[in-house]
């Protein structure tokens, strides 16, 4: 039997009862994992969160009655260690953007939520932030096309140099692409993302 006192503690908030009930069963399995409480918008959350005091909380961003990023907002104002994880439906999804810079640590593409998502909480509670490299790719091209140097990249994105330069070495190797102007030359001719 496992101490309960090692346990991960998590809140799962979605509006889709099949998704949180898919989390839990997944989460179920770990033995270091435990699903503390589900809620199904944003003011529920708030209100959970404040009575569980979770160690880690998944949010989804699109829910009724309070958005998910207000419910981040919300939370962190009261407790700012709080450790959320966006859940999310588009890789460049702007408010999953906006969520980390209001404090989320890490957000997950729902498509990705079964191979990504225990990995992603257990990084999240050791107190590390992660974005998932197709999407962080896409944010440093980004970046790189507004002119930003590496150290700008980094502080806007929260990450150190070095993973900022293997961001940039993995988009360059992906787009097949000669240097950073080339690259943003091809991002924006396959449409990855647009100016």
């Amino acid at each position: 039997m496992t101490n309960d006192t090692h346990l991960i503690r998590i809140l799962s908030v979605d509006d889709h009862p099949l998704l949180r009930s898919g989390i839990a069963a997944l989460i179920d399995t770990q033995p270091d994992l435990k699903m503390v409480g589900e809620a199904s918008n944003g003011n529920e959350a708030v209100q959970l969160h404040r009575q569980l005091n979770p160690d880690v909380t998944l949010m989804d961003l699109q829910m009724p009655e309070m958005s998910g990023l207000d419910a981040i907002i919300s939370i962190r104002t009261e407790q700012p260690s709080a450790r959320i994880i966006v859940l999310t439906t588009y890789a460049g999804d702007v408010l999953a953007q906006r969520a980390l810079k209001a404090g989320a640590q890490a957000y997950v593409l729902k498509s990705l939520v079964r191979t990504e998502i225990l990995n992603t909480i257990r990084i999240v509670y050791a107190g590390e932030k992660q974005v998932q490299a197709d999407v962080a790719a896409e944010k440093v091209l980004k970046l790189v096309a507004c002119g930003y140097a590496n150290k700008s990249i980094s502080a806007h994105l929260d990450i150190n140099e070095e993973t900022t330069k293997t961001h940039i070495k993995n988009v360059l190797a992906k787009l097949g692409a000669r240097d950073r102007t080339h690259a943003v030359t091809l991002g924006l001719k396959r449409g990855i993302f647009l100016l």
